[in-house]
């Protein structure tokens, strides 16, 4: 049986970008992902999921999955396999690049964060906005390229909206639906994960270092790949989420 994602009008190639990055995700055979049944320009056909409590087990294990999706790469920095590409609720869905970048630092600061600070700046007010985009301009130079200020990192296979609403839980494990994938930095989708609370984060960060071992003070570098997430709520849902977003603008700026 399929379960149908369907909005009349919607974003011309919206569902084909949604479809495409769900195939690419699967493509590793690493960890599991919706099954794509068949896209039109108003729908996406996905396998049906009958969802289940997680458990730590189970999270543990997703944590792992995700890291071996992350080192199976990408072209490039924010690489999309298919444009246009989007971010965003299926109700409010709006564009981002689809276009590599040289660094991790020029894609997210140029072709994520400048283009929702700008939309977001009536928000944020003249100092939350200031703050943002000192936050923005050290990310641009490359201090996050890396972990914990080490060696910049390689383009990530990532998810790129991993909140925890976008990990279905089966009684097989969990299941990735709803991606914005790209090539990013590993961090992103962790960041995600951790911005409104995954059930049993800890043991999904703990299986993901099982896999792939972190440098101390790793979390540490979480508020500068949340700053786009927080941004596109500003954005999209107003500013309730401003002193979120200049806190991690803050932290960011402490950090390096």
């Amino acid at each position: 049986m399929a379960f149908t994602k369907q909005r009349a009008g919607a974003p011309t190639g919206f569902f084909q970008a949604e479809a495409a990055g769900l195939r690419w995700l699967a493509e590793p055979g690493v960890i599991p992902v919706v099954r794509v049944l068949g896209v039109a320009d108003d729908r996406l056909e996905l396998e049906r999921l009958e969802p289940a409590p997680s458990s730590p087990e189970a999270a543990r294990t997703f944590g792992a999955q995700l890291a071996r999706l992350h080192s199976s790469g990408a072209p490039g920095f924010g690489w999309a396999p298919r444009s246009p590409a989007y971010f965003g609720p299926l109700s409010q869905p709006f564009e981002v690049p689809a276009a590599p970048r040289e660094s991790f630092g020029e894609f997210w600061a140029e072709d994520r964060l400048r283009p929702l600070l700008e939309r977001a700046r009536g928000q944020l007010g003249a100092r939350g906005a200031a703050t943002v985009e000192e936050a923005v301009d050290l990310i641009a130079e490359g201090a996050y390229n890396g972990i914990a200020g080490g060696p910049a990192e390689e383009p990530a296979r990532v998810h790129g909206d991993l909140w925890s609403g976008n990990v279905m839980w089966t009684a097989d494990g969990a299941v990735l639906i709803d991606p914005a994938a790209h090539g990013g930095h590993r961090l992103e989708d962790l960041a995600m994960l951790a911005m409104f609370g995954a059930a049993h984060l800890n043991e999904i960060f703990a299986g993901y270092e099982s896999e792939h071992p972190m440098p101390s003070g790793w979390r540490d570098d979480i508020p500068a790949h949340q700053l786009f997430g927080l941004l596109a709520h500003v954005h999209l849902f107003g500013s309730m989420y401003t002193p979120d977003t200049v806190s991690a603008a803050e932290e960011v700026l402490r950090g390096r």
